[in-house]
């Protein structure tokens, strides 16, 4: 894998133009229109001056510095199209309660960790009820007996729910139940709060803030993490003000090699701020959205639905904020020509987000408005997307994370509506493809499990959860690269390997278009070039 000197080339080298590095003996899928490969690229200053087979390649451009493939496959670096890196790194310093199997699995965890760590506030996040034999939302009883002086909020895996102990009520001087709009306190029959929060209610309880010292160690790991998982490219999906003027700092101080798509979460003062500074368009950092929060996640069952719960029938889920308010915001978001991206989970949040999208942005050619998440649409809304160039913004992984107990949630019909990926297709939109890390997980190649075979890692359900959603790995790849682009208005800058683009591409042993669901649950990248420099290699 390590870069050799040229072989001799039959062209004098005065006679060819001077490249950074040379990629010859490659398998490159440059995803063009035409999904061609190559053999062969030379890069220069960061971006891509040369595609072709080996010979033409070779016979204009020479380098000192040459990465003999030696047959390996390359393709365009990875763009998480939706996911939280600021959120991911920091939860590197938190209890990681992703997998547990039970709430004791949970207990047994934290207290794990506060043993270790001996901190004064103890954060954790990944728990999911669903995953649990008992599934029922736990209580601070045995929080408050392990922990009775330290606060502990552990949050739910969508971010959308969280249990909390006395202590952290304390901390919080909460000495009654609140009334939070869009959001609840869960009360027991007695009036007192259980320790279960649900939305806006999470944010009761003020987390102390990390150092920045702390923040920079931590987004440096997170990094290295991405790199090894071929990722060169993200979108951030909701940022504060501080939260991206640090990341544009790391990377002025070429801290960081990420290219991030930062979209401004509905925070009045981030949003105005930005707005009224301007949109921010560099090669490695992108600020010219916003972040919106219609309704919940579907596991807490605050999911915004156009007919009850199946399994809860006096419920519809929540409305965050009413329609007036993302109105408002659109017009705002319109005239300053900025795209509105709004987390939409539910039917009835999907539709009202739809029609506030047409109402507004249709006056603009190309607005390329997003629904995050996208994750129940009803077929007569496709039609309404396709006209407004609504982009759904999906992650494949949370339909087999969720497969297990959606049917609870929603039914049988209402389920066929749920977790599209090709319906969109059909429609005639672009579908970028995320993971909503640390959700679910980073690696890519889970991703293009979900996205190919809708399939968990133990190949199941055998023909896949609703097989009839299942993209072509050729789709698959370009929801992971070219749509992400698109999303984010970079298509001409990055997500193919051709000519002008940023040389960004990350290299396997293996062609990923046959790759089985066992290859994948182990396949990983052997090296990632972002901006023409090698900033991962695996260990052979």
């Amino acid at each position: 894998m390590g870069l050799l000197v040229i072989s001799a080339c039959q062209v004098p080298a005065e006679q060819r133009d001077a490249a950074d590095l040379l990629v010859i003996n490659a398998t490159i899928y440059t995803l063009d229109s035409t999904f061609s490969t190559a053999e062969a690229m030379a890069v220069r200053q960061g971006n891509i001056v040369a595609v072709g087979t080996q010979e033409e390649v070779e016979s204009q451009y020479y380098s000192s510095q040459v990465f003999n493939a030696q047959g390996k496959f390359v393709y365009p670096a990875f763009n998480d199209a939706h996911c939280h890196y600021v959120g991911y790194a920091e939860g590197l310093l938190k209890v990681n309660l992703v997998g547990t199997g039970s709430w004791a699995e949970v207990l047994q965890r934290t207290q794990a960790f506060a043993d270790e760590n001996k901190v004064a506030f103890i954060e954790g996040r990944g728990w999911d009820q669903n995953d649990w034999e008992l599934k029922e939302f736990p209580t601070k009883k045995e929080l408050d007996s392990l922990f009775p002086n330290t606060p502990v909020v552990l949050k739910r895996i969508d971010g959308h729910a969280a249990i909390v102990n006395q202590a952290a009520f304390d901390f919080a001087k909460m000495v009654e139940v609140p009334k939070v709009e869009g959001g609840l306190v869960v009360t027991n029959a007695q009036g007192l709060p259980t320790g279960l929060l649900i939305d806006r209610a999470v944010d009761l309880i003020p987390v102390p803030e990390l150092s920045r010292d702390q923040k920079v160690d931590a987004l440096l790991k997170a990094q290295q993490n991405l790199h090894a998982a071929g990722i060169a490219s993200l979108t951030e999906a909701g940022l504060f003000k501080k939260e991206i003027l640090l990341l544009d700092s790391l990377q002025k101080a070429g801290d960081l090699a990420l290219r991030i798509n930062a979209m401004v979460s509905d925070d009045s003062a981030s949003l105005n701020y930005f707005l009224e500074k301007g949109a921010i368009a560099t090669p490695w950092l992108r600020v010219k959205s916003g972040k919106f929060y219609l309704d919940g996640a579907l596991g807490s069952r605050g999911a915004l639905l156009l007919e009850p719960y199946a399994d809860d029938p006096e419920n519809y889920g929540l409305q965050l904020m009413g329609q007036d308010y993302f109105e408002k915001w659109a017009q705002r978001l319109a005239e300053e020509n900025w795209q509105m991206c709004v987390h939409t989970i539910g039917d009835s949040a999907n539709r009202l987000a739809i029609e506030v999208f047409r109402q507004t942005s249709a006056r603009k050619k190309d607005s390329r408005w997003r629904l995050e998440h996208a994750q129940i649409v009803s077929p007569e809304d496709l039609k309404n997307m396709a006209e407004g160039g609504i982009l759904p913004s999906i992650q494949p992984t949370h339909a087999t994370s969720d497969m297990y107990w959606a049917q609870e949630r929603l039914g049988a019909t209402r389920l066929k509506n749920a977790y599209r990926a090709q319906s969109f297709l059909d429609a005639g939109l672009k579908l970028p493809l995320g993971t909503d890390f640390p959700v679910e997980d980073i690696n890519p190649m889970f991703t293009f499990r979900a996205a190919v075979y809708r399939q968990d890692a133990q190949a199941f359900p055998d023909s896949g959860f609703y097989p009839r959603e299942r993209l072509s790995p050729e789709e698959a790849l370009r929801g992971m690269t070219v749509y992400g682009a698109y999303a984010s208005f970079e298509e001409k800058q990055k997500g193919q390997l051709k000519p002008g683009f940023y040389a960004d591409f990350v290299v396997f042993d293996q062609e990923l278009l046959n790759a089985t669901v066992a290859d994948l649950n182990t396949l990983s990248p052997r090296a990632t070039y972002v901006n023409g420099e090698k900033v991962f290699e695996a260990v052979n």
